[in-house]
């Protein structure tokens, strides 16, 4: 077994586990109200469907699509989805969630890793890239020229990953905390990475988000809509300071997220 082969079968049996211990349950009202009308660009969730833009007839890409919870809201939104991903159980939840959403006949899946998978060229209107990259920083150049070679001209690319923009405070993190629930070889993205990024799409727009907003998992009880009036107020706070603050390059190197939208 090769050390390619030894990672894609340690990452199918995380994420299957992870599939595992989740429940599928359809996509709530005030859910799929929230992300019809995306305006509250401080939240990353709707800042990526507003990048997205339309999504009525698109034929979209969900990479590393894990349980489906992005394929079926696009879906839901009028996308043709097909997602991909590694793990033979996330996918069958994928499945799963879409029937239950009844959007079965607007999505496909493809169980198995990205660097193996045949995709024509140029046969996605929208490339749906969500905390995936940073599970293959081995082979990022060459899963980002795919990527980009499935994706129609004038097509979008959105892509949202983790960052570690600073030295220090990525040294600091790494001596003190490693997320729980993180795979072994998965990292942020680091500046190099994002440039990779930058150069292989005709970047239109990258915005930092996560400094104050990482305090979101203590003040939202059940998601941000779910969550009661005082709660989401303090939140979009948080978000909104995030927006000022990480407009400055040198605070921007504490953010946690970064959101890149281009074209192929």
């Amino acid at each position: 077994m090769t050390e390619r082969d030894r990672r894609w079968e340690s990452e199918a049996r995380y994420f299957d586990r992870v599939a595992a211990g989740g429940e599928i349950r359809p996509i709530r009202s005030k859910t799929l109200a929230r992300y019809s009308h995306p305006w509250r660009t401080w939240l990353i969730p709707e800042y990526r469907l507003r990048l997205a833009g339309t999504l009525a007839g698109k034929r979209a890409l969900d990479i590393g699509c894990g349980e489906g919870q992005s394929s079926v809201l696009l879906a839901k939104l009028g996308a043709h989805v097909t997602g991909i991903d590694i793990a033979p159980g996330a996918v069958e939840s994928a499945r799963k969630r879409a029937a239950l959403d009844d959007v079965s006949s607007n999505t496909a899946f493809v169980c198995g890793p990205l660097e193996t998978c045949d995709l024509p060229d140029g046969s996605f209107d929208l490339i749906w890239c969500q905390s995936f990259l940073h599970h293959v920083i081995d082979d990022l150049p060459a899963v980002l020229d795919r990527i980009h070679r499935w994706l129609a001209p004038g097509g979008r690319a959105i892509i949202s990953e983790p960052v570690s923009l600073s030295r220090w405070f990525r040294q600091f993190r790494l001596a003190f905390f490693r997320a729980p629930d993180a795979t072994e070889d998965e990292r942020p993205l680091e500046p190099s990475e994002i440039a990779l990024i930058r150069r292989t799409f005709q970047t239109t727009s990258i915005r930092y988000f996560g400094l104050f907003g990482r305090l979101d998992q203590f003040v939202l009880s059940d998601g941000y809509e779910y969550s009661s009036s005082p709660r989401r107020a303090l939140s979009n706070a948080l978000r909104l300071t995030d927006r000022v603050v990480l407009s400055l390059p040198v605070i921007r190197r504490l953010a946690s997220v970064a959101v890149i939208g281009g074209f192929a």
